[in-house]
């Protein structure tokens, strides 16, 4: 069973996905929250396994709660929920340990789509951040890679297959795989020879 808690201050939004996640057999509304303190109590007190999280709230902002939930459950999944859309927004979540960005106005499917895929150990990326930050030049799809990813992204570029670049990293080449498909999603590609015309062109380095 997948466990959650949710910090929102519009108690409109909260209602409409605790109806809405009241069917899913395998994911568990634990509580709620409507400001940051109210949220580190919950979960520090329940310990859900996933922590939708607002990032502007009253208290206590999104990015200090995820620090803080990262710190004390390093365990739990932590999921930006926001309407924000902005690079900086999506940087700051992610460096504070958050694995997943939803826009607001997103359908209430791609919340369950989102809490579903961090359980699976992968990043989650709303397509309408995806779309918004993939636009623009090599910084902005920092934004939206993590450093392991960039990392590969660089082998890829020197024509690394996945077993050298698995072999380089000393990771296994089921989890390079898995890295090459989440980066074609989070850049909406549709083919993965995408992926590498994307990586030589711009000629990625490690920082």
């Amino acid at each position: 069973m997948i466990t959650v808690a949710i910090a929102e201050d519009h108690q409109a939004l909260i209602d409409g996905i605790k109806s809405y996640i009241r069917h899913e057999d395998d994911i568990e509304l634990l509580g709620c929250a409507n400001d940051g303190e109210k949220l580190l109590h919950l979960a520090r007190l329940k310990q859900p396994k996933v922590v939708l999280c607002d990032i502007r709230m009253p208290k206590l902002d999104g990015i200090t709660v995820t620090r803080t939930i990262m710190k004390e459950l390093p365990y739990t999944k932590v999921i930006a929920f926001t309407m924000f859309d902005q690079e900086d927004a999506v940087q700051q979540m992610q460096d504070a340990g958050a694995v997943g960005y939803v826009v607001k106005n997103s359908g209430l499917n791609v919340v369950l789509e989102a809490i579903r895929t961090v359980m699976q150990g992968k990043t989650y990326f709303d397509q309408k951040v995806v779309h918004a930050l993939s636009k623009g030049e090599k910084n902005k799809s920092k934004g939206i890679l993590s450093n392991r990813e960039l990392e590969i992204l660089q082998l890829i570029a020197l024509g690394k297959t996945s077993h050298q670049i698995a072999d380089t990293l000393c990771i296994g080449k089921n989890t390079v795989d898995t890295h090459r498909k989440n980066m074609i999603k989070k850049l909406d590609f549709k083919k993965p020879h995408e992926l590498l015309r994307y990586a030589v062109e711009r000629k990625y380095r490690f920082d």
